[in-house]
């Protein structure tokens, strides 16, 4: 199972959505899990390789998990090391023993972080801009696929990465500008009791309020309902931290990827 390394308090029960119990829905909400805990995969669409090993801190402690390919002896090693670690409570927390974790991972390959910061997106978010919307799961976002699959996807969605209706990936919820698709909210990861966005907005409608707005109205999705939301953006993109400051999220704490390269 994953591995707490500094376990959350004991005693009084932890009250509902603590920071705790949000960062071990985070790891099985951004990936697809093996019997024994172990990273198998993204838990997104393209079923993406998952990283060699992956940290999570918040005030409580920090939680740690390994890819399904390191050997045990290594995953043990790694282990016994971030335990000494202090929680990764604050966005500039950083593991104390990154350099030896990079250097006890470089046998399997050059290796490369991902710093990131994780938050909290509570469901029906207010959205500080107004906006209209199509989602999928409508009538209208169905009518809008099929729109799309006739005529193409408009050149700057392609040149972002959506080549086709497949790559919306549902649930999803689009904030319109002047009837065109201005900023495109998807389950970027989809897991067990949880859900990770993934956020776009087009260059021509950006610092209009618009990724927040399609970020409220994909908080609001009856699909997704029954599950914990994370908005989780890399720990330099500030434009994308700048939405979260808009949506006034709460911070749950910082996360790091080492992958292969």
């Amino acid at each position: 199972m994953p591995i707490p390394i500094q376990a959350a308090p004991t005693g009084a029960a932890a009250p509902a959505l603590s920071a705790w119990s949000l960062i071990n829905t985070e790891l099985r909400a951004r990936f697809c899990l093996t019997p024994d805990g172990r990273i198998e995969r993204e838990a997104d669409p393209d079923g993406s390789p998952g990283p060699l090993m992956f940290l999570a801190g918040c005030d409580s402690g920090n939680l740690i998990s390994f890819g399904h390919e390191l050997p045990g002896d290594l995953a043990h090693e790694l282990t016994v090391l971030a335990a000494t670690e202090p929680p990764l409570a604050t966005p500039d927390s950083a593991p104390v023993h990154l350099e030896r974790y990079l250097e006890l991972l470089a046998p399997l390959g050059t290796v490369e972080t991902h710093p990131g910061l994780s938050f909290h997106l509570p469901h029906g978010s207010p959205a500080p801009t107004t906006a209209p919307f199509v989602a999928s799961g409508t009538a209208e976002g169905a009518r809008l696929e099929a729109d799309l699959a006739r005529d193409g996807m408009p050149p700057d969605l392609v040149e972002m990465g959506f080549r086709d209706v497949s790559d919306l990936w549902a649930p999803w919820c689009l904030a319109l500008q002047d009837g065109q698709i201005a900023s495109l909210a998807f389950a970027a990861r989809l897991g067990a009791g949880g859900a990770e966005l993934g956020l776009a907005t087009l260059p021509a409608f950006r610092g209009r309020g618009l990724a927040a707005a399609a970020t409220a109205g994909w908080s609001a999705l009856p699909a997704l309902a029954d599950r914990t939301l994370f908005y989780s953006t890399a720990k330099a993109n500030l434009a994308s931290q700048r939405v979260v400051a808009k949506l006034r999220l709460r911070f749950i704490g910082p996360t790091w990827d080492i992958s292969r390269a």
